[in-house]
């Protein structure tokens, strides 16, 4: 991994590595006391937010425990304190590493912060694990711990907090020519997504038909499953593409009526071959493109190497 640190100088995955030692090193960076004392108007709030009705809260005096952090939140209007984090979470979004999803988050609670007092976070950063493959892309896991003191310096909650930063995978631009899918055509495109081509089947005479249609046009029926095709046919007749422009590709084109061996004739491109190379009767096989991060759609290229 290369990124950038603050002065603008590329950094490698070890010097982001010393760069979280370094912040773990310092130890507990202790903040500034929240803008606020804990306040019965504020615990209201939350109750009626997370829908608690336990009414032993405010009879008592005492806040849910688990609003030790709203005590210390800037809000809009004031400034962020800085932390040990800080620069490790810099680095990494300098390097490209934008993603971030939280994965985890234990709360210790050592007494419940009473109506009145004014907590005080301390933030210490733990670890920076990394580079890992995920499932979201390659990212850094970082870890730091929080605590929240009263004013006579006794710990009120902690809480350890992890977050993955990753570099988000780049998108391919939507492509614009969505084919329609309905009830007759949706089991063709969920083949295609499994790399399989399928061929619509009367389940009552067998006659295969392609495209799909809800009724069979030699029984009438309407009892219809698929069968998978062998995926080679040939050239039966093709077109070159000039005019007018397509949206989401390059012209010029060919576009060809492919004969397959199970009797029927389906319509798709001709890729992996010169345009000049295309002739009738040329032996092709099914190929799958995808056209952005959600469709897939089968083309045909020559079974031979010459093309």
């Amino acid at each position: 991994m290369t990124g950038q640190d603050m002065t603008g100088q590329d950094m490698t995955g070890r010097d982001l590595h010393e760069l979280a030692g370094k912040q773990a090193a310092l130890g507990e960076v202790r903040g500034a006391p929240g803008p606020d004392p804990v306040n019965e108007t504020m615990i209201r709030h939350w109750l009626e937010a997370m829908g608690d009705a336990n009414p032993a809260y405010l009879e008592r005096g005492v806040a849910p425990p688990a609003m030790s952090q709203v005590w210390t939140m800037p809000g809009l209007a004031r400034a962020r304190q800085a932390t040990p984090v800080d620069d490790v979470l810099a680095a990494l979004d300098a390097g490209g590493y934008t993603g971030v999803v939280a994965t985890d988050c234990d709360q210790t609670y050592h007494r419940y912060a009473r109506v009145g007092e004014r907590l005080t976070p301390g933030t210490r950063f733990t670890s920076l694990a990394g580079p890992k493959k995920t499932a979201l892309g390659e990212g850094y896991f970082v870890t730091w711990t929080v605590v929240w003191y009263a004013e006579d310096d006794s710990p009120v909650a902690e809480m350890m907090f992890r977050v993955l930063k990753f570099r988000p995978r780049e998108r391919r631009q939507p492509y614009p020519l969505k084919p329609a899918a309905g009830r007759d055509t949706e089991f063709f495109w969920e083949g295609v997504r499994r790399r399989e081509l399928r061929i619509q089947r009367c389940l009552d005479c067998g006659q295969l038909r392609h495209p799909p249609g809800p009724l069979c046009p030699s029984c009438r029926s309407a009892n219809r499953g698929h069968t998978v095709a062998t995926g080679e046919g040939t050239v039966y007749s093709y077109v070159v593409h000039h005019h007018p422009p397509v949206p989401g590709r390059e012209t010029p084109y060919v576009v060809a009526v492919v004969e397959l061996p199970e009797g029927v004739r389906i319509v798709g491109n001709i890729v992996n071959c010169r345009i000049d190379e295309v002739r009738i009767g040329m032996p092709v096989r099914v190929t799958y493109q995808a056209m952005d991060d959600e469709l897939v759609l089968p083309m045909w290229a020559p079974r031979e190497a010459r093309c």
